[in-house]
């Protein structure tokens, strides 16, 4: 994928007081790291991050990080947020390779229509949203497809159910389960009525046969 230019002041002085000064003003107080470099204290203009971020690959997004008269591959990683109006506060700024397989999450998108489950009034009921990929930063796909026309009442489909595109792999087991077909909520309720039921006809049944045998004797 085509990385995105982003502009990074260099320099910034450290600390929360500048820190605070940073955002006063709009921008994003982050460090580039990686690769043996040593940390690079650096400060990007928040719309600018965000106008960055906004495509289909979102924080998979390789960006260009043009810092003084350095310019860095990077990945946006571990964006810290303000706990009660989720903007983001600080970023970190990962240094990449070209030729290096990485780890990241992309999310999972269900395709196609489940029509016998839909036709039995049940439910589809996706587990799992992101899926953990290793892939060179270039082959890292914006979103996983999987299709649930197959998708049946009772059965599932899983990560061995999903086409990766060549390069991309996942150290998910292959069982590990993505999306089920649920029976309806009713049914599924009476099925747990009529288990309960059961198990209480059970435990009568033992204490009538103990209570017989103690009678017995």
């Amino acid at each position: 994928m085509p990385e995105i230019v982003l502009n990074a002041e260099v320099g910034r002085t450290l600390g929360s007081r500048s820190a605070r000064r940073l955002r006063a003003e709009g921008k994003i107080p982050g460090v580039v790291y990686g690769h043996g470099t040593d940390p690079v204290p650096v400060a990007v203009v928040g719309r600018d991050l965000r106008v960055a971020l906004s495509g289909e690959s979102g924080s998979n997004t390789l960006l260009s990080l043009a810092a003084g008269d350095q310019t860095f591959l990077t990945l946006a990683r571990e964006m810290q947020r303000h706990p009660v109006r989720g903007t983001v506060i600080h970023v970190d700024f990962q240094i990449v390779r070209r030729d290096e397989i990485i780890a990241a999450d992309v999310p999972i998108t269900l395709v196609g229509e489940a029509l016998e489950v839909h036709h039995g009034d049940g439910l589809v009921d996706q587990q799992l949203f992101t899926l953990p990929v290793r892939a060179r930063p270039s082959d890292i796909p914006t979103v996983v497809e999987l299709d649930i026309t197959g998708l049946t009442i009772g059965s599932a489909l899983r990560v061995a159910d999903l086409q990766l595109a060549s390069g991309v792999t996942t150290d998910l087991e292959d069982d590990v389960a993505i999306v089920t077909g649920q029976p309806p909520r009713v049914q599924a309720l009476e099925t747990e009525g009529a288990e309960g039921e059961a198990g209480e006809g059970s435990e009568a049944q033992t204490e009538i046969d103990t209570s017989g045998a103690a009678g017995e004797g």
